[in-house]
């Protein structure tokens, strides 16, 4: 009898475990396109808040893809009508700090890993944005095969006396303002969506595939202006996307220091 009630202990400790282990892991989707967002990287050792992290992370997260058989991908891949592979993944770099250039283009090198990078365009154009990509780094990017470009908007992402940062309650990125006119809106937002992709093919000499809503903010009023020009579309909502339910408004799970790779991706 003793030996029996140690059995069904031991079985019932593994299968607690393996319940607990199980959750630690997202759930798995039809046809799941994982895509991880990160925005700035910054040398081991420093301190990093929740949109950095470090080299060594980034090259510790690359190599955990690839030992645990995920491919990096493009927005592009998923236009182009071919077979994706297996597993696959995006990685995707908000903002664009000149860091995508000076720390991950080394490492995405290194592991022939691909990264997709949305632009907040107008501090391309400005030469004071010293912490932001230059045009002639962003063609090297995307001559390489490795990088990707899409629009993140021109400068509507509160670059204002907001410095960039998000207002709780208050009107954010490209959402439409409170008694906005249609010619208001059409020139403070619909201008500077179009004025984003425009710069971005003249500069880059390519077409454009996505963008990312600024805080993952979106407005009904310019949809139809950025479905025409992106077929692919990013928010900041937590979640394994499918690819069954289309290109538009796909999730993306944001990557800090405390979150480990295994719980952002599905078992």
């Amino acid at each position: 009898m003793e030996k029996h009630i140690r059995i069904f202990v031991v079985g019932l400790l593994l299968l607690t475990a393996g319940l607990a282990a199980a959750k630690l892991y997202r759930p798995a989707v039809s046809n799941p396109l994982p895509v991880l967002m990160y925005h700035h990287l910054v040398p081991d050792g420093q301190e990093c808040n929740d949109m950095t992290v470090t080299v060594g992370r980034m090259d510790h997260d690359l190599q955990w893809l690839s030992d645990h058989g995920y491919t990096t991908i493009l927005p592009a891949n998923l236009l182009s009508g071919e077979s994706l592979p297996e597993k696959p993944v995006l990685i995707t770099f908000d903002d664009g700090y000149q860091s995508n250039y000076s720390l991950l283009y080394p490492l995405l090198e290194q592991h022939q890993a691909k990264a997709a990078v949305a632009l907040i365009v107008g501090l391309q154009d400005n030469q004071w944005a010293e912490q932001f990509l230059r045009w002639e780094e962003c063609r090297e990017m995307a001559d390489s095969g490795l990088v990707e470009f899409g629009s993140h908007t021109y400068l509507l992402h509160n670059m204002d006396d907001r410095a960039g940062v998000y207002t709780r309650g208050g009107i954010n990125g490209i959402q439409r303002k409170p008694d906005e006119t249609d010619a208001a809106f059409a020139d403070r937002v619909l201008s500077d969506i179009q004025l984003s992709h425009d710069r971005m093919e003249e500069e880059l000499g390519r077409e454009l595939t996505f963008f990312a809503y600024p805080y993952g903010v979106v407005e009904p009023d310019a949809e139809s202006l950025i479905q025409d020009l992106f077929p692919i579309t990013f928010v900041t909502e937590s979640g394994v996307h499918s690819l069954d339910d289309g290109l538009q408004q796909i999730q993306r799970d944001t990557v800090t220091m405390r979150t480990p790779l295994y719980r952002l991706l599905p078992h």
